[in-house]
């Protein structure tokens, strides 16, 4: 049995429970930016842990200074980005609302991505069937939040 795609769900509960925790961390404190930037402490305290107890090899200066600095900036700066506009905008959409927009958003970015083999991902063309599913997706996103059946 294939245990991916049960992490892969478990990973999306995961961050629809702890950006709605961090949301309301941030509204509590009356402050997203504060929220989130205890959210990142918080995240690298733990993940720096877990590296430091499980890390077999070190790498070295050489290895760290040949990564070009965009690969050492981009991906946190996008988070940072990305993650804080989520825990910014759950207390106004709800969590439901918002995630369905930001998969959405990411599942276009990653078929776009992957058709195009952009980030030195393996090129996967985007055929009919892919695009069903990308339509589907955008017609299971309205339908999501048309509001039908929701007293206003």
């Amino acid at each position: 049995m294939n245990i991916f795609p049960f992490l892969a769900v478990s990973a999306g509960v995961i961050i629809a429970v702890q950006g709605t925790l961090n949301a309301q961390l941030g509204f509590l404190l009356k402050n997203p930016l504060l929220g989130t930037s205890i959210a990142f402490l918080v995240a690298f305290l733990c993940m720096f842990s877990t590296f430091l107890v499980s890390v077999h090899r070190w790498p070295t200066f050489n290895e760290v200074f040949s990564v070009p600095a965009y690969l050492l900036f981009s991906g946190g700066i996008l988070c940072a980005v990305g993650i804080g506009t989520m825990y910014y905008l759950i207390p106004k959409m709800g969590v439901g609302t918002l995630m369905s927009y930001s998969l959405c958003g990411q599942l276009i970015m990653a078929v776009v991505a992957s058709h195009f083999g952009w980030f030195d991902l393996p090129q996967k063309p985007i055929d009919g069937i892919k695009s069903l599913g990308v339509m589907a997706l955008i017609i299971g996103v309205v339908l999501l939040n048309s509001g039908v059946g929701h007293d206003h």
